[in-house]
């Protein structure tokens, strides 16, 4: 009988998995918890280490628990990021996961120092941001003993696709005709418009906008200004969706997911799509203008970066077409800040990060369950490219990333307890679901990993919006 890859109660891959995955989110948590007591100044209720006494006038009952909650979740992160790496230590990992945790673990107990002395001679003496940058070096460090573990042990060396399907026949393919019925044709030819314009990419996009709105008034935000930032957001949105359509018509017949769009099924003349996707931008810069010139200029590069730079340049040439393209998701933060300040702001460019690195770790997970389908349409996805090893092992590299970002939100925002906790909570749903695709490598993992990313994002900016038009204004 073989011996246990690791001590007890460990003994398995999936519970050491599950362990280290506990481990970097703890580490996660400590990271967030600590960016709230740095901004609160709740480090001034607690001036004494390792213990925790109040000074004589503390600042708050509220910054002194927030305070103790820092150093309490210290040690229980501490005790865990140990373990971890003991288990580590003596158990079946390969040497850059067990030295990558040796190094946390060093760092750890130099950020504890650095603790004790901002608490006990104050933040000023001590470079700003280091305990905070050093916590995220740490954080780094875990995931990427996650990922490299889960690389190893879940991975394959090639599997990459040498040759791709078939494409699908569509030389016996008859235009799509419409009913004779005047109402139904009218309802068909209606909703294929509609589908052109990518309403499934709206909510999202108009949340993303309108969580930069929020930040940058707070409660003061006025309703015309939301009514038309959103509406002019709809209008481009749908101008790139249909342009969009319009370049990939014959890619799109060769794909299973994409051969019924309107345009692939010759249900609207190429004309017309033009026709209406220059109507959708006219009106989109008409509403922006109401607003300000900067919202304008940026809805028209929304639009042209998504139809042109993504659409013509990097789909169907770059294996990081989807890292750079997430630039088009980003930018509804831009625009949602500039159509309430009239410029780009330090929050809004946080805001526009996390998007763009929220992208790569979304799509990746859709890349895995079209995998052949885009292999089909010749379009060199990472799963195609570079295999679904190395897909899923990026997919945890760009969620610490995105992690990482929102912290650097909640350091540069007056965002509270509730965008923390739902950062985390959320974050950690996306992480497990993350692992979970390395060991149940299929369709309906990519999938749930897909939905995980959608509703962390949804959730985050849905907190964004809470955080700062309720209860800042409380």
């Amino acid at each position: 009988m073989s011996s246990p890859s690791f001590p007890r109660p460990i003994e398995t891959r999936p519970r050491f998995v599950s362990l280290l995955a506990a481990t970097a989110l703890g580490v996660y948590l400590l990271l967030i918890v600590g960016a709230t007591t740095s901004l609160t100044d709740a480090a001034a209720a607690c001036t004494t280490w390792p213990s925790c006494t109040a000074p004589t006038d503390p600042v708050s009952q509220i910054e002194l628990a927030i305070a103790w909650g820092h150093r309490l979740a210290a040690v229980v992160v501490g005790l865990l990021l140990a373990v971890t790496t003991l288990v580590a230590a003596v158990g079946d990992v390969t040497a850059r996961v067990r030295y990558t945790l040796y190094a946390a673990v060093g760092l750890y107990a130099v950020q504890v120092g650095i603790g004790a002395a901002t608490a006990t001679l104050g933040p000023q003496a001590l470079v700003p941001g280091l305990h905070l940058g050093l916590g995220v070096v740490i954080f780094s460090l875990t995931v990427l003993a996650l990922a490299w573990d889960l690389e190893t042990n879940t991975g394959r060396e090639d599997d990459t696709i040498e040759h791709a399907p078939e494409p699908i026949d569509v030389s016996d393919q008859q235009p799509r005709a419409l009913p004779d019925d005047g109402l139904e044709r009218a309802k068909l030819t209606g909703f294929a418009y509609f589908k052109m314009m990518k309403p499934r990419l709206m909510w999202l996009l108009c949340l993303v906008a309108a969580a930069g709105m929020a930040l940058a008034a707070g409660p003061a935000l006025e309703a015309h200004t939301i009514l038309a930032t959103l509406s002019g957001g709809v209008l481009a949105i749908g101008a790139a969706g249909t342009f969009n359509h319009v370049l990939e018509r014959d890619v799109d017949q060769q794909m299973a997911r994409t051969a019924d769009r309107p345009l692939a099924t010759d249900l609207i003349p190429v004309r017309n799509a033009l026709l209406f996707g220059l109507f959708l931008t006219a009106a989109s810069l008409s509403v922006f203008l109401t607003i300000n010139a900067l919202a304008a200029a940026l809805g028209l590069a929304a639009i042209l970066f998504y139809s042109v730079v993504y659409t013509l340049l990097l789909k169907p040439h770059t294996v990081q077409n989807t890292v750079l393209g997430g630039a088009a998701g980003a930018l509804p933060a831009l625009i949602g800040w500039a159509a309430v300040t009239n410029e780009i702001g330090l929050p809004a460019l946080a805001l526009a990060g996390l998007i763009f690195l929220w992208t790569p770790a979304h799509f990746y997970n859709l890349a895995l369950a079209y995998k052949d389908d885009y292999a089909r349409g010749g379009f060199p996805m990472l799963p195609v490219v570079r295999g679904e090893t190395v897909t899923r092992k990026h997919i945890l590299y760009y969620i610490a990333a995105t992690l990482v970002s929102a912290v650097g939100l909640v350091w540069l925002t007056a965002l509270g307890a509730l965008y923390a906790a739902t950062v985390v909570v959320f974050g950690g749903l996306f992480l497990w679901f993350a692992v979970d695709l390395h060991f149940e490598q299929s369709e309906r993992a990519a999938f749930r990993s897909f939905h995980a990313s959608n509703a962390f994002l949804g959730a985050v900016l849905v907190a964004i919006l809470v955080d700062a038009l309720v209860v800042a204004g409380l």
